[in-house]
């Protein structure tokens, strides 16, 4: 991995650059903070054309090795003894708290199943809520990012649980917020999440989504799985779906968990890992 904090990478397009960055770090989307400098332009007939630019500015550093030991002291004379033990000592210094962040959305996902999250009005958000708020407001100004941020209340999904706040991002063209198979909402959501925290002291329960795309992915997979479902039932036969990231997957797997006519398994390695869906009559 590059020593350095943030690079500049040009390419023909912003997700190109971007791709190019996290390779030359080596390093995934979560650990950095995208900023685009510059929009790709073509020009007119080719005069004023120039490629993307964005920074990558890395989340963490690697820390450098340890100094070697000091030597020893040398003996000083009884005369200068009095003089050095007038120097100030040192502080002793406390580590940082941990706090620990999620870098995935799985944790999210029974939230996203529900239909329906409730308005929360500015007079009633507590410090988590309006602190995120503010948090993401400031990401989306510093990204050139025109848009609001709407706080919603997700339903808790068990008895006693606290409900996540849900930070809809909402606006104009916003795909490029979403990025392909929801990656750049994946770590604008993650870097929200751990700034938040940091500022509370404590793990943010909160959900990033754009214009309520999680939502809708939701409910469209959950769509998909039962009629794959269906037709692994009147085929008598195993169904495979496309190769999906983990949350989705459970999103399958949540949404046949009650079926007693199906089973569901994950298969494959890596980015290749999908779902299978197998009829009990075929087992």
């Amino acid at each position: 991995m590059s020593s350095e904090r943030s690079i500049e990478v040009t390419g023909e397009t912003v997700e190109e650059a971007i791709g190019k960055g996290l390779a030359e770090l080596g390093v995934s989307p979560t650990e950095v903070i995208v900023e685009v400098l510059e929009e790709p332009s073509r020009g007119v007939f080719g005069i004023g054309a120039h490629p993307a630019r964005v920074r990558l500015q890395l989340l963490s550093v690697p820390k450098p090795p340890p100094p070697p030991p000091a030597p020893a002291p040398s003996p000083e004379p009884a005369s200068a003894r009095p003089e050095q033990r007038q120097r100030r000592p040192s502080r002793p210094q406390t580590p940082p708290e941990i706090i620990e962040v999620p870098d995935d959305e799985e944790e999210d996902v029974e939230s996203l199943l529900h239909e329906s999250y409730e308005d929360v009005p500015e007079n009633e958000m507590d410090e988590e809520a309006a602190v995120g708020q503010v948090v993401l407001n400031e990401l989306l100004e510093r990204m050139r990012v025109r848009a609001s941020v709407v706080v919603r209340r997700a339903r808790p999904t068990r008895e006693g649980e606290a409900a996540p706040y849900v930070l809809d991002v909402t606006g104009g063209d916003l795909t490029r917020l979403i990025g392909r198979r929801g990656e750049t909402l994946a770590s604008l959501q993650y870097i929200t999440r751990l700034i938040t925290s940091r500022e509370l002291q404590r793990r943010a329960n909160i959900i990033v989504d754009i214009d309520g795309y999680k939502a809708r992915r939701a409910r469209m997979l959950r769509g998909l799985a039962m009629r794959m479902a269906d037709q692994a039932v009147e085929r008598g036969r195993t169904v495979s779906l496309e190769p999906m990231p983990p949350h989705e997957r459970r999103i399958i797997h949540l949404a046949l968990r009650d079926r007693d006519d199906v089973s569901t398994r994950s298969v494959g390695e890596g980015s290749a890992r999908k779902v299978t869906i197998v009829p009990k009559n075929a087992q």
